[in-house]
């Protein structure tokens, strides 16, 4: 998920938050960004092991105004919908609550 080979960063899905862009002076970004990076590339390996493609659904690494690491899930809707349903299976009852 890192590295020279991240042409799927440009596929298509569009990942860039409404708030893309906007920083402010002094806040450390980078540590927020770096924590959230790893927790991006587990789920993206996982997201691979489950047979998704990254250019249908991925983790992305971003932080909040505050510097506080975020992980966003960006994807097609009908990775999405098959992404539901294999969390749905995983879960008491697959009805949505937490497991």
């Amino acid at each position: 998920m890192t590295g020279s080979g991240e042409e799927w960063l440009s596929d298509g899905l569009d990942v860039a938050g409404a708030d893309c862009g906007l920083w402010v002076s002094g806040v450390d970004y980078m540590s927020g960004w770096r924590g959230a990076r790893e927790a991006a590339d587990q789920l993206n390996r996982v997201f691979l092991g489950a047979g998704f493609e990254l250019s249908q659904v991925r983790a992305v690494a971003s932080t909040d105004e505050h510097g506080l690491g975020v992980v966003r899930v960006a994807g097609w809707p009908h990775a999405v919908e098959r992404l539901a349903v294999l969390l749905g299976a995983v879960t008491s009852g697959g009805d949505g609550g937490a497991a």
